[in-house]
């Protein structure tokens, strides 16, 4: 029997619930794609409020240990980060401390969801949002405070700049070796999915040497590493071009156009800020995050996650939907290589859509259909693997 170790983290408000419903389906997937000869072994892992109550850390070293030196794979639920005060975002200290610099977020439709756009079906688009720079750098000052002003002043007195004095200010990092690697990352996906397209997702119009440059840099990457596999829009024969197609969209109409058109984009590579904006709006246009998995991964970590937050008034109330994270394993089923068990997820899930018994967001969607709490979602999901 090949098994392979899931470490696991539950999160925090609703994490537990969806965590504790999502496990099982996993595990019944692999069951029925390979008939007892492959198991995953769950191992967890403390991080946030539960590990903050056992360790007095929110983020306690054992845990960082052991994802640096023993995972290859991790499954994790949400953690709460607070707004504007207090300790900083777990996930993000999670992706730079172990470089995990490609947000991948595929985003689909499922067959019997109502969403508010007339062709659901036509999106089925991955994200790869850049992780680790642009406003993920977390550099910013205080408005008023000395560092602020005292930078102010620097820009002013040496560059010109005419900034108001009592403004907040933020650094936007972007590097050429950041850039390539995502960009190499989601054409590397393409080529292996066969998937016609990688589009660059910049504002560069405005900001040249930023947004701009990372466009710049993706061309580049293309055309040096891949160049008899990709080509741009300018070089593209027309018809009958078998290569990948690489294009690039301002961002502001980058979301008109996966509104009117989502049809003509297939893999998306951003910088980090407009893969935010871009993989939740996709999102709504599916059913919302409850169905939009996550990964954060890098050269030797990749951390499997749910893209929706930890929504602490749902707590305790098990009528959360677990198939953000549930998706998300079915990423990790597909990094490790077993696509079969990915697949029974996804028709399972469907199907258990289809005959109408669903969490309560997905129930507001669908007419007539039956609201179930977050376990026995979970549970149908599983019941389904199986069925016709």
């Amino acid at each position: 029997m090949e098994s392979r170790t899931v470490y696991y983290l539950e999160g925090d408000g609703i994490g537990p619930e969806v965590s504790a419903a999502a496990r099982p389906v996993l595990d019944e997937a692999v069951r029925s794609a390979y008939s007892g000869e492959k198991e995953l072994t769950w191992q967890e892992l403390l991080a946030g409020e539960k590990a903050y109550s056992a360790t007095g850390s929110y983020l306690p070293r054992e845990t960082l240990n052991a994802l640096r030196d023993d995972a290859e794979v991790a499954l994790k639920g949400p953690l709460t980060t607070p707004v504007g005060s207090g300790f900083r975002s777990l996930n993000v200290t999670l992706r730079q401390t172990f470089d995990l610099y490609a947000c991948i977020r595929p985003v689909r439709y499922f067959k019997g969801i109502q969403t508010p756009v007339k062709r659901p079906q036509d999106v089925d688009i991955v994200v790869f949002r850049e992780n680790t720079e642009d406003v993920y750098a977390g550099i910013e000052w205080e408005a008023g405070s000395p560092e602020a002003k005292g930078l102010i002043e620097f820009m002013r007195e040496r560059y010109q700049t005419d900034v108001d004095p009592e403004s907040a200010i933020g650094i936007k990092p972007i590097t050429e070796q950041g850039s390539k690697r995502l960009v190499r990352r989601a054409i590397r996906f393409a080529l292996q999915q066969k998937r016609p397209s990688v589009t660059l997702m910049h504002k560069g119009n405005i900001m040249k040497f930023t947004e701009g440059a990372f466009c710049s840099w993706g061309f580049e990457l293309a055309r040096e590493e891949f160049g008899d596999s990709c080509v741009s829009e300018d070089e593209a024969r027309g018809e009958g071009e078998d290569r990948i197609l690489i294009k690039d969209r301002i961002a502001d109409n980058m979301f008109q156009q996966v509104l009117t058109r989502p049809s003509e984009y297939s893999v998306v590579a951003t910088t980090n800020l407009n893969g935010d904006y871009i993989s939740d709006a996709l999102a709504a246009q599916v059913g919302g995050l409850g169905l939009a998995p996550g990964a954060n991964v890098g050269d030797d970590l990749a951390v499997f996650e749910a893209t929706h937050g930890s929504v602490p008034k749902r707590a305790g109330t098990n009528s959360a939907n677990p198939s953000s994270l549930i998706l998300s394993g079915a990423l990790m089923l597909e990094h490790l290589g077993w696509f079969e068990a990915s697949a029974k997820i996804y028709r399972a899930l469907e199907r258990t859509i289809q005959k109408g018994r669903v969490t309560y967001d997905l129930a507001r969607l669908m007419q007539g259909a039956e609201t179930v709490g977050c376990k026995e979602f979970a549970e149908l999901i599983a019941e389904n693997m199986d069925g016709n």
